[in-house]
């Protein structure tokens, strides 16, 4: 679904969901009148209403919630026909850019994770806080994260809540999650967060829920996050302008070390020996930009405690032609969903 607008200023108010590292994510996008940016995750439409306060500056805003796209009506309505809004994938961000007719992008923004909005909705179930179906799709296709609860093996379950949840007691959440839906069908959250705080020791003064590494990791698995990541990074290298930017803010690490590695491999310049002739090898097509990643300062984190986990990384291109190596080298060893739902080991 796209939706695009030719009416008046830019102004007020989306924004439940605050983003974080706004300013310097901007700075390093060096927004220019005339300029054209993909804000990769809509959501409230932060970044992209601080992308069209340049006059003249242009921006395709993708989301794949269809809440989200919906609640942008507002901004559209106010952007005087500098904002197209579509509900997709992130990954396929070059294809939409194909379909507009807008092959040159000056820079793309990603502010990952799940936003507020998606967090405060009990029936979207990405949260024990609210009760709710145990649900966690950002795009309401495909299976949801009760299906997988049902659906996948001990071994499945552990493997899924240890890596994406960085979880040290998967092994036993696991099997707890296989004998309690033995007995009933663990298909709401208050459920499953109740099964994991039975197992999982409360940390003491921390106030972090014993369930939350587990909806984490259901979370970014149900959704195939880190995948849409890696793939959406190189199509953000094909549809990127010589000199163009590209800034990331990631919240996991899991994220972020696919976005350190992703920029690492794409800015490397060709290894030489003198024991050897120089093997082919192809040019840099990214010049990174920050050495370190970027965090929030002390007065963004108390305003947002949300800032305190974000890390932002940005990149140059450069002139050279796009890389092109499997977005799978990126990724972490994980059961895949289609095995998961026909019952395959």
């Amino acid at each position: 679904m796209m939706t695009s607008s030719d009416s008046h200023a830019v102004a007020g108010g989306l924004a439940r969901h605050i983003p974080v590292l706004v300013r310097p994510a901007i700075g390093w996008l060096g927004v220019r009148d005339g300029g054209l940016y993909i804000d990769a995750t809509f959501g409230a439409g932060g970044f992209t209403q601080a992308i069209l306060a340049t006059p003249g500056a242009r921006v395709i805003g993708i989301d794949r919630d269809r809440n989200a796209i919906a609640q942008g009506a507002s901004l559209l309505d106010q952007a005087q026909g500098r904002l197209v809004l579509v509900e997709d994938r992130f990954s396929a961000l070059d294809e939409i850019v194909a379909g507009l007719g807008t092959p040159v992008i000056d820079g793309i923004v990603f502010d990952l994770g799940v936003s507020s909005m998606q967090l405060d909705e009990a029936a979207r179930g990405f949260s024990f806080r609210l009760d709710g179906p145990l649900d966690m799709r950002m795009g309401g296709d495909g299976p949801s994260a009760a299906d997988i609860v049902a659906r996948a093996g001990e071994r499945e379950l552990s493997i899924i809540i240890a890596t994406l949840g960085e979880e040290r007691h998967a092994r036993a959440i696991a099997r707890a999650i296989v004998r309690a839906r033995a007995e009933q069908t663990i298909d709401t959250t208050r459920a499953l967060a109740e099964i994991v705080a039975r197992i999982v020791p409360p940390a003491r003064g921390s106030g972090i829920h014993p369930a939350t590494r587990t909806f984490q990791a259901l979370r970014i698995f149900v959704n195939d996050e880190l995948e849409e990541l890696a793939s959406a990074l190189a199509a953000a290298e094909r549809v990127l302008k010589p000199s163009g930017r590209l800034a990331v803010i990631a919240f996991h690490s899991l994220e972020d070390r696919i976005v350190k590695s992703f920029l690492n491999d794409r800015s490397r310049a060709p290894a030489s020996s003198r024991h050897r002739p120089l093997a082919p090898s192809p040019a840099p097509s990214f010049h990174v930009l920050t050495r370190r990643p970027e965090t929030a300062d002390e007065a963004e984190t108390a305003a947002n405690p949300r800032a305190r986990s974000a890390k932002l990384r940005a990149a140059e291109r450069t002139g050279a032609d796009p890389i092109s190596a499997p977005a799978e080298s990126l990724l972490p060893r994980l059961p895949k969903l289609s095995d998961i739902m026909r019952g395959r080991p």
